[in-house]
């Protein structure tokens, strides 16, 4: 049974005491309702589904955010922990002041709206001017947000009904890049990285072209995931937490030869492309993006980012033949839809491989081709024997007669040769031909 009582400042105290269920109190302006609530909270434990919302109600989204990046995100890999940062920043300054109980669907949506009609952040110096904010960046804000929703409801318990993000609609992902090297750009390219002072840098260069791997990942090798041997290199920490064996070509064999070699290596860094020693005095991977970006504005490709070396491998391995699987294997890519996003081949390409088709045809001097299967006869009609009378030849030969002349017979206009017979044409073979 529910007490209700007026408060010392003027407001309405609901308490519920029953049995089998932890007491609950809330504060209301009014008398009416706290009478509201207090009749809807005893139907719920009545029916066995009451949900404390207090707890969701108090607790700020900025507080919950506090204690995911506490207690969630050290959990995750570094790079994640690195990309999700800034999104937890963005969705601060929006959901920030709301307390968790008070952010709904049609609240996440107006935020969802508001970014992807907010230009990019930071002002992309090749572009020449504030990229747009991408779809994608909008969905992995987002998948955020609800898991952060996900974290309160199924481990926190703060008595949240449902995640606000799983009933709206997410932004589209996108078609994905398809920037593919034109004639002569890997060749200007592979001379002007090969010309710096650091041949890390033209080294890093052909391994994405010759493998397909991402640039975290080669810049993360270690010395004992390559093995010249057998012409593989083996990694452990891949962006879907995949480990995979990525075979080498001959040219990419040679460049970790190269590397290996590296005499300016020092004793105590496993890394193969390693940088200058940090603050701490340990040496990290090679950072290369700066003198990238500076070569291909050099070069006018400012359009060319380096993960597009990535799509150009792949789409190599699928217009050398390889199978999606055998190119899933080597890329790492987990569904057959993401592959798909990232093999882009070449009209041009194909053209050349339908000519190939078309010279191995009947003929195979183009033109098109047709199988001349037999003197031309009208609908209804075959052509009688010489002799005026065909032999007995028994229910299977008929069966072959009926299949030739079916193969035989050119449709015509319904009634062209209504009531009209070939002069010689026996009545009893026209009429077993007939449509």
């Amino acid at each position: 049974m529910a007490t209700i009582r007026k408060t010392p400042s003027g407001t309405w105290k609901a308490l519920i005491r029953k049995k089998g269920w932890p007491a609950s109190a809330k504060t209301f302006r009014t008398k009416r309702d706290a009478e509201d609530w207090a009749r809807r909270a005893e139907d719920e434990m009545v029916r066995g589904v009451y949900i404390d919302r207090s707890r969701s109600e108090r607790m700020s989204f900025a507080d919950a955010l506090d204690r995911y990046l506490r207690e969630v995100l050290p959990t995750k890999k570094p790079s994640t922990q690195r990309s999700e940062a800034p999104r937890a920043e963005r969705l601060r300054e929006f959901f920030g002041a709301y307390s968790l109980a008070a952010i709904t669907p049609d609240l996440v949506a107006r935020y969802r709206d508001e970014r992807l009609a907010t230009p990019g952040q930071r002002v992309h110096r090749l572009a020449g001017g504030a990229t747009p904010l991408s779809p994608n960046t909008v969905r992995l804000e987002l998948a955020l947000l609800s898991h952060l929703f996900n974290t309160a409801i199924r481990e926190w318990r703060l008595g949240l009904v449902h995640n606000p993000v799983a009933g709206i609609r997410k932004p589209p992902p996108g078609e994905g890049r398809s920037r593919r090297l034109l004639a002569g750009e890997e060749a200007r390219l592979q001379a002007a990285v090969s010309a710096h002072s650091n041949p890390m840098l033209g080294w890093i260069f052909r391994l994405a072209l010759e493998t397909g791997m991402r640039s975290g990942e080669i810049l993360g090798l270690r010395l004992h995931q390559v093995d010249l041997a057998r012409r593989v290199v083996r990694l452990s920490v891949t962006k879907n937490d995949s480990a995979r064996t990525v075979p080498l070509t001959q040219r990419a064999t040679q460049v970790f030869r190269e590397a290996l070699a590296n005499p300016t290596r020092p004793k105590d860094c496993d890394l193969v492309f390693f940088g200058e020693p940090g603050k701490d005095g340990k040496r990290g991977p090679y950072a290369f993006t700066k003198v990238w970006n500076d070569t291909k504005l050099a070069l006018g490709l400012a359009d060319l980012r380096f993960h597009d070396l990535r799509h150009e491998a792949v789409s190599r391995l699928v217009e050398a033949g390889f199978s999606d699987q055998e190119v899933s294997a080597i890329s790492g890519h987990k569904s057959m839809q993401m592959l798909k996003r990232y093999t882009h081949l070449r009209a041009e390409d194909l053209v050349g491989r339908l000519d190939n088709v078309q010279r191995k045809l009947p003929g195979g001097g183009g033109g098109d081709h047709f199988l001349q299967l037999g003197p031309e006869v009208h609908a209804g009609e075959v052509e009688a024997d010489p002799a005026g009378a065909q032999p007995d030849m028994g229910p299977e030969g008929r069966h072959v007669e009926q299949q030739a002349v079916r193969r035989r017979v050119r449709p015509v206009a319904r009634g062209e040769l209504r009531g009209q017979r070939r002069p010689g044409l026996q009545p009893g073979h026209a009429r077993r031909g007939g449509a």
